[in-house]
């Protein structure tokens, strides 16, 4: 027995400390436990308070002490629960040679006791004052069995704040039905204290995982005017549910929930497990995130309000910086001075000169990104490649219901497309041989034209057409610009459509058109494609998982670490981006209507449509075909984003099938899974409630069902999230390219206006397009969001030891083996100078579904998880 750390079991005899064995009496379990104290992990400083407690704590001696769980013996006369071996003992708490270090080992000694035999399980129970965070524990030489390792990476509250002491499981997986008798008890038990009551406000200290509405948006105690619907729990506003934190109502409306002052803005509650961690926290949630909630507002226009003039004086963000004056306009940020805080921000080395990376896209070429074909390749493999669909009827037909919107069915006229398509006729060959496409948002947009367009927004609803040509590339035939009509929704849309044109003021008209166009596709993004599709709709899985799902269910295991981080990057969004007066509304064009426009479009959701192969046929983008690899044939052959992302989808599939396939041997087994059907039940009638009953929801009644279910989410929370995230500064770091806010209408023939953009259209350009200050804020926000962390986990990473079953682990290799090989097959496919689509005019290859990456800003790799 090490002399180091080491932890002697004693027993209690007439008030008397005794050693229950002596040395060579008994046989011995030696074991590691691998933890991290309080004051090593918070942003790289000590916790003052933390430390003097240890000190204390340290001189009392035996203030953690961990219990062994029979996996094999149960205490008849306590439900068979297994039964407890003796408290053993963490020694030299305070030792001096371990105080600066991450982590502490600590090796301990368990004797073996013969009514224990095989551990199960084990408790841990924390009479400190202050929290640790415990890795592993490992337990050696179990006699009849071998090693046995217990993976926890949990924090470990003092007991005062806890009924029960914290129980962990080894790193086996069982179903219910399959679980040993004896741990029955403690996994059932587990999972009720997850569960929590329902009631009060929740604590850090707390480990409850429930389910709230989104009604913590507004905040109409500071201002009606930041008054929000709450989204879920209606027809009008339907919603996917998010953690509760159960804060006090508010005064003025006691249906919405009290909000955080700024100051706490990162102390919103979640489950201590699911905050980030030390490195993450210190590179991202203080320097960026709370700095930029902070700059919102007069500060930041008073240091760089104006516009930009010109392209030239938009390239200076990226190449010679921007000058800020030392000191100004000393009265307006004196109590909060935003020039400080953007220094912080960008980590200047330059004194009072603010410089952005460059972002990828005019890194080769400062103007490509202003053609036609890029403006189309983006649709395709750009930063928001999942709208665009194949045209299978024209003119395209509104779905809108005519009683209240009138005619919305498109204007557009086969004059104003047919001569520029290559000599083929629209109905009998371009619709027939799938060579027209469109980018539509006219239905999404139209119902909240009124009310958008009441700010300082001037939006229109868009229908974008293109043709796809033998060289594989897409090309603009038109653009339809629509309102509603000035009399009222119900007498339809006013609509004008748009050509391509190269020079003079038809040119002009023709680059405003594609920025309105860019701006609904950038609002549609962060909106739809980014928050809701990935972010919102993956919450109500990791809430249900942790409830109704034990850390010993197959499942559980399997998608864990794809809800790595997720609860705390969306809990921050509802506190400082999402929320009334938060950053989204400051910086994309459906400002205070922005959330309830993202309910809107909830209510044609479906979550079996979220698998690729369904999701492209779905768009007319695929058909199926039992010739093709996947079953599908793609439409547009040289289609980056689908390409990639079927080999990944097969790979997860695959993946996925193989590891369900150990556990679940038949249909039966799925059906008889009491925690698999509780966890299913759930998600539709709680976490998904407001889509309880939709017939497209799986019966979860064969393993098939389970595999698709459980590679979806995996799809959604990892290569979906990739794709439309980690381009957001590639792409939009450069404004013009994807402008978020439109702030003047389409310059009218005869008008001063028109006059104004014939003689300087690139001052009318910037001044329709984002504000300055608001172009920076939003240029700050999506480098952070674009960043990769130094502790990303990616596709193709564990936890060391995440699990001992030996096949589910071959099977885990084999997916490594097959990402490593897609990840070639990506690099060779950006090689090929024929695949246009895949680098276009801008020269920038498309490397969004690369599996892995460095850290930064990389415009690649795949995280496990919706990560940031």
């Amino acid at each position: 027995m090490s002399s180091h750390n080491v932890v002697q079991v004693v027993t209690e005899e007439n008030g008397n400390k005794k050693m229950k064995c002596e040395v060579g009496e008994c046989k011995k379990i030696k074991g590691n436990v691998i933890l991290k104290k309080k004051k090593t992990v918070l942003l790289g400083i000590n916790d003052p308070q933390a430390s003097l407690h240890d000190f204390f704590d340290g001189l009392r001696g035996r203030r953690v002490s961990l219990q062994l769980i029979s996996a094999v013996n149960g205490d008849p006369e306590d439900g068979h629960r297994g039964k407890l071996g003796h408290p053993v003992y963490l020694e030299k708490w305070n030792t001096s040679d371990s105080i600066k270090a991450s982590k502490r080992n600590f090796q301990i000694t368990f004797d073996w006791e013969e009514d224990i035999g095989i551990p199960g399980a084990f408790t841990v129970r924390n009479n400190h004052h202050t929290e640790f965070y415990l890795e592993s524990l490992t337990l050696e030489d179990v006699p009849g069995h071998g090693s046995i390792h217990f993976v926890c990476n949990s924090w470990i509250y003092p007991a005062e704040n806890h009924e029960k002491d914290r129980v962990f499981f080894p790193n086996k997986a069982y179903i219910p039905q399959k679980t040993p008798t004896p741990l029955h008890k403690y996994r059932e038990e587990e999972l009720e204290n997850l569960r929590g009551s329902g009631k009060g406000e929740l604590q850090e200290a707390d480990r409850v995982y429930d389910y709230a509405y989104y009604n913590d948006l507004g905040d109409p105690d500071k201002d009606p005017k930041y008054a929000r619907p709450t989204l879920g729990g209606s027809t009008e506003h339907p919603y996917p549910r998010r953690v509760r934190t159960g804060r006090e109502p508010m005064k003025t409306d006691p249906d919405c929930e009290s909000r955080l002052p700024p100051h706490k803005s990162l102390s919103i509650y979640v489950p201590r497990d699911e905050q980030f961690g030390h490195s993450k926290k210190k590179e991202f949630i203080v320097n960026s995130l709370k700095s930029l909630a902070q700059i919102i507002g007069p500060g930041l226009e008073a240091v760089f309000g104006g516009e930009f003039d010109n392209h030239n004086n938009m390239l200076s963000l990226f190449e010679g910086g921007i000058k800020v004056p030392d000191d100004p306009l000393h009265d307006v940020v004196a109590n909060n001075n935003p020039l400080k805080i953007f220094k912080a921000i960008f980590r200047s080395d330059e004194g009072s000169v603010f410089k952005f990376p460059v972002p990828h896209v005019i890194k080769e070429d400062k103007s490509a990104w202003m053609s036609d074909e890029e403006f189309a390749r983006e649709m395709l493999a750009g930063l928001n490649p999942v709208n665009i669909r194949r045209l299978e009827e024209f003119p395209p037909r509104s779905k809108l219901n005519p009683e209240q919107y009138g005619n919305q069915n498109s204007s557009i006229k086969k004059e104003n497309i047919e001569h520029n398509l290559s000599g083929m006729s629209i109905y009998e060959q371009a619709i027939k041989k799938n060579k027209l496409f469109i980018l539509d948002y006219h239905d999404a947009l139209m119902p909240h034209l009124r009310q958008i367009n009441s700010s300082s927004s001037k939006i229109y609803a868009s229908r974008t057409f293109l043709f796809l040509k033998e060289d594989g590339t897409l090309k603009p035939l038109a653009i339809e610009l629509s309102l509603p009509h000035c009399e009222g929704y119900q007498f339809g849309a006013v609509s004008n459509v748009y050509t391509p044109a190269e020079h003079g003021i038809e040119g002009s008209i023709w680059q405003l058109a594609k920025a309105y166009v860019s701006v609904n596709d950038s609002g549609f993004h962060q909106l739809i494609s980014h928050w809701l599709n990935t972010h919102a709709v993956i919450e109500p899985f990791i809430i249900a998982t942790n409830r109704q799902l034990s850390v010993l269910h197959p499942v559980h295991k399997l998608l864990h670490p794809h809800f790595r981080d997720t609860l705390f990057i969306n809990a921050l969004a509802r506190q400082v981006l999402i929320s009334a007066g938060g950053m989204l509304e400051s910086t994309v064009f459906p400002g205070e209507y922005a959330m309830q426009m993202s309910s809107a479009v909830y209510k044609d959701w479906i979550f079996t449509d979220q698998a690729l192969p369904k999701d492209l046929k779905k768009r007319g983008m695929a058909v199926e075909d039992e010739n093709s690899p996947y079953g599908l044939r793609l439409v547009i052959e040289d289609y980056p984003y689908a390409v990639d992302g079927l080999e990944i989808w097969s790979a997860i599939k695959k993946w996925v099938k193989g590891y369900c396939s150990f556990y679940y041997e038949s249909n039966e087994m799925v059906q008889n899974d009491t925690e698999l059907q509780s966890w299913w039940k759930e998600l539709q009638e709680e976490g998904h409630g407001d889509k309880n009953g939709e017939p497209w929801w799986s019966r979860m009644q064969t393993c098939e069902e389970l595999m698709e279910t459980c590679s979806i989410i995996i799809w959604i929370a990892s290569a979906l999230h990739a794709a439309v995230n980690f381009g957001q500064y590639p792409f939009a770091g450069y404004l013009p390219n994807r402008p978020t806010i439109s702030r003047r209408w389409m310059p009218e023939k005869g008008s001063a206006e028109y006059k104004e953009l014939e003689l300087n259209p690139e001052v009318v350009f910037f001044q329709t397009i984002t504000a300055k200050p608001q172009a920076l804020l939003g240029i700050a926000l999506i480098e952070i969001l674009s960043r990769h962390s130094s502790d990303e986990v990616y596709l193709d990473q564990r936890t060391p030891g995440w699990t001992s079953d030996k096949e589910p682990l071959q099977e885990f290799k084999k997916f490594q083996d097959t990402l490593k090989e897609i990840g070639e097959r990506i690099l060779e496919r950006n090689g090929d100078r024929k695949l246009k689509n895949r680098f276009g005019p801008v020269n920038m290859p498309y490397t969004l579904l690369f599996p892995t990456s460095e850290e930064g800003l990389t415009c690649q790799g795949i995280p496990n998880s919706i990560s940031i």
